[in-house]
């Protein structure tokens, strides 16, 4: 998703602040784990009412023809609540994805790269392995997520009325069991990975193009 490089590039941001080292997992990981949650909890913050508008417009069947028209309609109809219900379910997804990616791409290039050059097809691989492994493990909470989001264009009176994280969890339970929290998980490591490859890549470019500049200086 678009949004999730916000985060993201505040934490590669303390990357390249500490290339002296060369890996982000070997120094200053607190500082690391610390900009990744304060970065993940400010920008699904402002982030939130657009993933919402962005699900309700997705939906199979979706009456809005424009984000005005849905965000009139569901602040109308919802209040401006139904923009932030998902809110705790998105950080309880986000953290660990986050957490997730970056300690399998740490893990993954390590293994592909023991020396830890540069090296673009590297890079890329243990970036969208990392994302696609990330995206499979919070997929439950995705789909909870998506559950809260687009409950206002739900029929069944259930689903309609989801008032949180644990109830829609419950919903899931009982209508689909537990299959139900790995519904759409192919699509999202599918968008998930090169997503994730093109990152990590874009991010050890730019480093690696700091790292010779600052050498050279």
């Amino acid at each position: 998703m678009p949004w999730e490089g916000i985060d993201q590039a505040i934490i590669h941001s303390q990357g390249v602040k500490m290339h002296k080292s060369q890996d982000i997992l070997e120094k200053g990981l607190h500082r690391v784990a610390v900009s990744g949650a304060c970065a993940t909890i400010a920008s699904d913050a402002l982030m939130n009412p657009f993933d919402v508008i962005k699900q309700r417009m997705q939906v199979h069947g979706s009456m809005y023809r424009s984000i005005r028209q849905c965000t009139k309609s569901v602040y109308k109809n919802e209040g401006l609540r139904a923009f932030y219900i998902s809110y705790p379910t998105t950080i309880s997804m986000t953290v660990p994805f986050t957490a997730l990616q970056f300690s399998a791409y740490g893990s993954i290039s390590q293994y592909l790269n023991p020396s830890r050059d540069y090296n673009p097809t590297t890079h890329m691989v243990a970036g969208g392995l990392a994302g696609g492994l990330a995206a499979a493990l919070t997929t439950p909470l995705d789909v909870i997520k998506t559950l809260l989001q687009t409950r206002g264009t739900a029929k069944d009176i259930e689903l309609r009325h989801a008032k949180g994280m644990f109830n829609a969890a419950a919903i899931i339970k009982r209508q689909h069991g537990y299959g139900g929290f790995f519904r759409g998980l192919q699509p999202r490591i599918l968008t998930t990975v090169p997503s994730t490859a093109i990152c990590w890549s874009s991010y050890e470019l730019a480093k690696n193009y700091f790292i010779r500049h600052n050498d050279e200086l």
